[in-house]
């Protein structure tokens, strides 16, 4: 009961993420933003996240009442979304998603958590359960793309907001875990932060995420400029979902066959191959169409594979905030940076040198992992 209980969160909270991410730059675009002031809009979704997740956090690990959190977080997120209703001006947008994502992102990190404790012993089959957050996303990428392009973005607002509604109503459903109450017991956080391992991984989290920032900001515009309609655009973007649905369904089989190491190693190997055709060969529709299956590895694997590390390296009343930790410096620091990085980049120098760059950041992190991520926390990874 509780794994369909489970995937409905996910559905709901991907599906509000397939409305925002690809659509909401097109939405600013239509209220006369420029690509500037887009990037900094989008980049505060990403830096909430740097502090939400970190407050929350330390309240459910004190608490052990993650769910409750999780409710609260999913109704207020909603509530302070509506005020778009209210005024399009740019100051007030800013205070708008500013509040909204506050509590938005902080609502994730714990579900996860709850997640891979309802799962107990079998966390290999996460991604079993994730991948309904998958399917929301393309269903909200593929059925909105047509919608917009027939009655405009103005659309958007409202769509996003039953979507909330439905991510609050979703958390209803799901009861705590009981290990959301074990005792502080692994001994000081810093303890776990000052290893080597942990924080190479991160900084691999931080330089992936980034690198993902143009793609999720601009990929929406990058295409529209380069002649594709919305409802192809959407269709990419859905085509990028299947490939990581398909990746989640084989995941349970692919971990404990290959490992943790192998199989972040060509996930990010993939992702850097992917910003260069992008960046190259945008012109291209078959290659875009087989850049947006690397999506299967950029995000699908690499994705999957953090979650599970992250749940093995911070144990117990750690979980909560090795969560949020994954999502602040992941999606929060390293969105943040590379929403804002790439709107400069598109003036400064070209749209094509923000994929470049993007290349080059999961260049860095293959490095990373080759000369920083060393030890005993991969030689169970396969008896798991």
């Amino acid at each position: 009961m509780n794994y369909w209980r489970l995937s409905g969160f996910y559905l709901f909270y991907f599906a509000s993420l397939g409305a925002l991410v690809p659509y909401w730059s097109l939405y600013l675009k239509s209220l006369g933003f420029s690509i500037t002031e887009i990037g900094q809009l989008i980049a505060i979704l990403m830096a909430t996240k740097i502090v939400a997740p970190n407050v929350w956090g330390w309240i459910a690990d004190h608490t052990g009442r993650r769910m409750a959190i999780v409710r609260i977080a999913s109704l207020l997120g909603a509530l302070a979304f509506a005020g778009v209703f209210l005024d399009s001006g740019y100051w007030w947008l800013v205070l708008v998603m500013t509040v909204f994502s506050f509590f938005w992102n902080a609502s994730l990190p714990q579900f996860e958590a709850t997640t891979m404790n309802h799962l107990g012993k079998d966390t290999w089959r996460y991604s079993s359960v994730r991948l309904w957050g998958s399917v929301g996303f393309i269903l909200a990428v593929v059925l909105l793309g047509p919608l917009l392009d027939s009655y405009g973005a103005g659309l958007l607002p409202g769509v996003v907001l039953v979507l909330f509604a439905g991510i609050w109503f979703s958390s209803l459903l799901v009861p705590e875990s009981a290990a959301g109450h074990l005792p502080l017991e692994q001994g000081p956080l810093r303890e776990v932060l000052g290893r080597p391992f942990v924080i190479s991984l991160l900084f691999v989290c931080f330089l992936m995420q980034a690198s993902h920032g143009p793609y999720y900001a601009f990929f929406t515009i990058y295409l529209e400029d380069h002649g594709y309609s919305r409802a192809l655009i959407g269709q990419l973007w859905g085509l990028g979902v299947v490939a990581e649905i398909a990746v989640f369904l084989a995941m349970s089989r692919l971990l404990p066959r290959y490992g943790a190491r192998h199989l972040l190693l060509v996930a990010v190997g993939l992702t850097s191959l992917r910003w260069l055709l992008i960046a190259c060969f945008a012109s291209s529709l078959g290659v875009i169409l087989f850049a947006q299956t690397l999506h299967a590895a950029s995000f699908g694997v690499y994705h999957a594979v953090a979650i599970y590390l992250i749940h093995r390296l911070f144990t117990g009343a750690h979980q909560g905030r090795g969560q949020a930790l994954y999502s602040s410096v992941s999606f929060g620091a390293g969105g943040a940076i590379g929403s804002l990085v790439s709107g400069y980049l598109w003036y400064g120098i070209n749209p094509q040198a923000m994929f470049l760059l993007a290349a080059v950041a999961s260049l860095v992190a293959l490095l990373v992992i080759l000369r920083g991520m060393h030890g005993d926390y991969w030689a169970t990874d396969a008896s798991d």
